[in-house]
C-alpha cells in the first residue's frame, strides 16, 4: 500500500486492527513525506523522527498483543507548539521566549499520549498566536514563514498555521491546534481542511485562558471525532473545564433537511468586509438556498453584561495506558482530495 501518509486515522485504525499495516511502516512513510516537503512548507518545529519511531514500535507491540490503548493508537499526530509536551520547549512563535523544556504534558498532549498516538512534531504559530498567518520571529531563523501547501506563495492562516498546513500537506491525519478568535477555524478554512473549536472547557487545557480552547484539525470529520473522544477526557489541572460527559462523537451525521443555516456577513466590529469575499460567501449561500427553502442574513448581536452568563466546573482525573518543484511538492493525494502525497 503506497502513500500511507494520505490515509485517514479511521483507515489506519482498521488496517492496524486487521494486521494489514503496522504503526512502524506508517510512521516511516509519514517521516519520509515530511522530510520531502518541510524544506518548502516550514510547518513543523521539534520534528523528532527517532521519538516518533520509538512510539510507533511501542504501538505496534500493543496491536500485536491486541491491546491497543484507543482507536488512534499508533496514528501520527502533530501538536501546536503552545501545547506543552514533556521535555520540549514552548517557543510560542516568538524569538523573545526562553527555550525551557516543559516539565509535563499539557492535558491535550497527555490524552494523546495515553491514547497511544505517535508524536511526530510540534507545529508552528506566529508570535504569541497574535496573527492569522505563518509569520513568526522565532521560526524566521529556521527557514521562514509557514506556507500554504496548496500554493507556497500563499499564507496558511493562523494562529494554528503549522497545524493546518501539516493537515493539508498529509503530515499524517491528526493535528491539534488552539483557538480563541479563529486560530483553528481560519487556517483550516484557508488550507481546505476541517477544524473544530469546541465549547470552552470541553477539552481541558493548561494554562487556561479566557476563550482559549484546543481542538482538532483534520482532513475528515470522522478523524476529528476520533480525536475528540480522547481530547475531551477529564483533567483536574483545568479548574474551568466542563464536567466530563461521554459523547457519541462518531454518531451518524444528521439529515440536513429542515435545518437552518445562519449567514453572518457583519461581525459588528473590525475591518469592513471586502466586497470580493462577501460575493464569494453569498454565492455559497445561494447554492445552499437552491436546495432549501430558508435563508436569512443577520448582523451579530453581542451579549450585554445583563445577558451574559457562564459556569465552570472541575473535571476529574484521567485514565488508561501509561505514557511510554517546491510549489508542487505537496500537491495531490491518493484520491486527489488534499495536497502533498507525492
Amino acid at each position: 500500500m503506497s502513500r500511507l501518509h494520505a490515509l485517514s486515522a479511521a483507515e489506519l485504525g482498521a488496517a492496524y486492527r486487521s494486521g494489514a499495516l503496522s504503526p512502524v511502516e506508517v510512521a516511516r512513510d509519514v517521516i519520509a513525506h515530511v522530510e520531502r516537503c518541510e524544506p518548502q512548507l516550514h510547518a513543523t518545529w521539534a520534528f523528532d523522527a527517532d521519538t516518533a519511531l520509538a512510539m510507533a514500535r511501542e504501538s505496534e507491540a500493543r496491536w500485536r498483543r491486541r491491546e491497543p490503548c484507543s482507536a488512534i493508537d499508533g496514528v501520527p499526530v502533530t501538536i501546536k507548539e503552545n501545547i506543552a509536551t514533556k521535555g520540549v520547549p514552548l517557543p510560542l512563535g516568538t524569538a523573545a521566549t526562553l527555550l525551557v523544556p516543559a516539565a509535563e504534558d499539557a492535558p491535550p498532549a497527555a490524552r494523546l499520549r495515553e491514547a497511544g498516538a505517535v508524536f511526530l512534531a510540534r507545529t508552528t504559530m506566529p508570535d504569541y498566536g497574535m496573527l492569522s498567518s505563518g509569520l513568526s520571529s522565532f521560526h524566521a531563523a529556521f527557514g521562514g514563514p509557514t506556507r500554504n501547501p496548496w500554493n507556497l506563495g500563499k499564507n496558511p492562516g493562523g494562529s494554528s498555521a503549522g497545524a493546518a498546513a501539516a493537515a493539508a500537506a498529509g503530515y499524517g491525519p491528526l493535528h491539534v491546534g488552539t483557538d480563541i478568535g479563529g486560530s483553528i477555524r481560519l487556517p483550516a478554512g484557508w488550507c481546505g481542511v476541517f477544524g473544530l473549536k469546541p465549547s470552552l472547557g470541553r477539552i481541558p487545557i493548561k494554562p487556561p485562558y479566557a476563550g482559549r480552547v484546543a481542538g482538532p484539525i483534520t482532513r475528515t470529520v470522522a478523524d476529528a471525532a476520533l480525536m475528540m473522544a480522547e481530547l475531551s477526557r477529564p483533567d483536574w489541572r483545568d479548574a474551568a473545564s466542563l464536567p466530563y460527559q461521554p459523547m457519541a462523537w462518531d454518531a451518524p451525521a444528521l439529515d440536513p433537511k429542515g435545518l437552518k443555516i445562519g449567514l453572518l456577513l457583519d461581525a459588528g466590529w473590525g475591518l469592513p468586509l471586502d466586497a470580493e469575499i462577501a460575493a464569494a460567501v453569498q454565492a455559497a449561500a445561494q447554492a445552499f438556498e437552491r436546495s432549501s427553502r430558508w435563508r436569512r442574513s443577520r448582523r451579530a448581536r453581542w451579549p450585554t453584561a445583563s445577558t451574559a452568563s457562564g459556569a465552570c466546573a472541575r473535571g476529574s482525573t484521567s485514565r488508561r495506558c501509561p505514557p511510554s518543484g517546491a510549489r508542487r511538492c505537496c500537491r495531490s493525494s491518493a484520491n486527489g482530495s488534499h495536497p502533498a502525497s507525492t
